[in-house]
C-alpha cells in the first residue's frame, strides 16, 4: 500500500504581475514534488530562487499562478480549510505581539484555528520548547533563542501534521540551533512531517531525509540526501611529502592540483575517471615522496554548488 503524500505540487507557477514598462517575474517555472508522509524533507536554493513563494503559498499567503497544490490530501483551493489545519509555518521573521506572554500567544493561536479550550495543548508545548519558566513573562522580554522556540510552539498549537521552518536558524548561535534541531528530530520521531529551509548545508546533510534543490525558480534535484551527495564526482586526496616542492606534479587525471604548503599537496579528481591509488603512483612517479594521504568526500555543499551553477550534466 502506497501512502499519499504529506504535500504534493503539480506544475506551480508563480508570476508576479509587472508595472507596466517591465515585465513581472516569473518567480516559480511549473514546480512538482511530493513531500513523502513522515520524513525530515530539505528545500533548499540559492537566495531568489522561489523557495519563499513556495512556502508562502503553502501558508495561504501568496496566490499561485497555476497548478496544483494539496497538503495531506487536502487541496489548497477546493479545500482551502482544512488544507490550511494540516500545517504549521515557523517564518523566518519572529511575529507576534511582545505584550502577550507566551501562555496568551499560544492560547490566542489555538482560539484563531477553532481549537477547543478542552483540547488545547498550551501547558505541554510550552514544556515542550523549554518555556514553562517563561509562561507569564511578556514575549518582549524574551531572548532571542526563546522567540525561535516559541514560535515553533506556536506553529504547532493545532497539532498540524505537517510542518514548515523557514531558515530557522538563521543568525542564532551554535547551542539554540542544536535545541532546535532536537526539538525538530523529536517532533519528527512523534509523525510530524517537516519541511526545513536552510542556508546550512551541513545540517540539511545530517538531519533531511530527502532533499530538493530549487534554482532560478526550477527544480533542479530531489533525490534521497544520500543519492544526492553521490552525484558528486569529485573527491580530494591531501598528500604530505617528504621534501619540499621544486613544481607541482601533473597528470591529465587530476582535476585541480594546488599546493597549500611546500610539502602539503591538494588533489582533486574525477572518481568517475581514476581512483586515489592511480593519484599517488602518478605523484611518486613524478619523483616525490609521500607520507601520509588522507581523502575528502565530497558533501552536500560539493552538490549543491555544482546543480546551482549549472557544472553538472547527468
Amino acid at each position: 500500500m502506497i501512502t499519499a503524500p504529506a504535500i504534493s505540487i503539480r506544475n506551480l507557477v508563480k508570476r508576479y504581475a509587472g508595472n507596466g514598462s517591465e515585465p513581472g517575474k516569473l518567480a516559480l517555472k511549473g514546480v512538482s514534488l511530493d513531500v513523502p508522509q513522515g520524513q525530515i524533507f530539505g528545500l533548499l536554493g540559492p537566495n531568489g530562487a522561489g523557495k519563499s513563494t513556495l512556502i508562502n503559498i503553502l501558508a495561504g499567503m501568496v496566490m499561485k499562478s497555476e497548478g496544483e497544490v494539496s497538503i495531506w490530501g487536502f487541496d489548497i483551493d477546493h479545500d482551502h480549510r482544512n488544507a490550511k489545519r494540516a500545517i504549521g509555518i515557523v517564518p523566518q521573521e519572529i511575529v507576534f505581539d511582545p505584550f502577550f506572554t507566551p501562555y496568551e500567544v499560544l492560547e490566542n493561536q489555538a482560539g484563531f484555528y477553532g481549537v477547543p479550550k478542552a483540547q488545547r495543548r498550551t501547558e505541554q508545548l510550552l514544556a515542550d520548547v523549554h518555556l514553562s519558566d517563561k509562561a507569564r513573562a511578556y514575549a518582549r522580554t524574551l531572548s532571542g533563542g526563546m522567540k525561535r522556540r516559541l514560535l515553533v510552539a506556536k506553529a504547532m498549537v493545532h497539532s498540524p501534521p505537517v510542518l514548515v521552518l523557514d531558515e530557522p536558524t538563521a543568525g542564532v548561535d551554535v547551542e539554540l540551533r542544536r535545541q532546535l534541531w532536537e526539538l525538530v528530530k523529536r517532533l519528527n520521531d512523534e509523525g510530524v512531517t517537516v519541511v526545513l529551509t536552510t542556508h546550512y548545508l551541513e545540517e540539511a546533510e545530517q538531519l533531511c531525509d530527502r532533499i530538493a534543490i530549487i534554482n532560478h525558480g526550477a527544480l533542479i534535484a530531489n533525490k534521497p540526501t544520500r543519492e544526492l551527495v553521490d552525484m558528486a564526482r569529485e573527491k580530494v586526496v591531501v598528500l604530505t611529502l617528504a621534501q619540499d616542492m621544486a613544481a607541482l606534479p601533473t597528470h591529465p587525471a587530476f582535476v585541480k592540483c594546488r599546493q597549500s604548503d611546500p610539502r602539503t599537496l591538494e588533489i582533486t579528481y574525477n572518481k568517475d575517471r581514476t581512483n586515489a591509488g592511480e593519484v599517488l603512483a602518478a605523484v611518486q612517479a613524478q619523483g616525490l615522496a609521500i607520507i601520509d594521504v588522507t581523502t575528502r568526500e565530497a558533501d552536500l555543499e560539493d552538490v549543491f554548488v555544482t546543480l546551482t551553477s549549472g557544472e553538472y550534466t547527468d
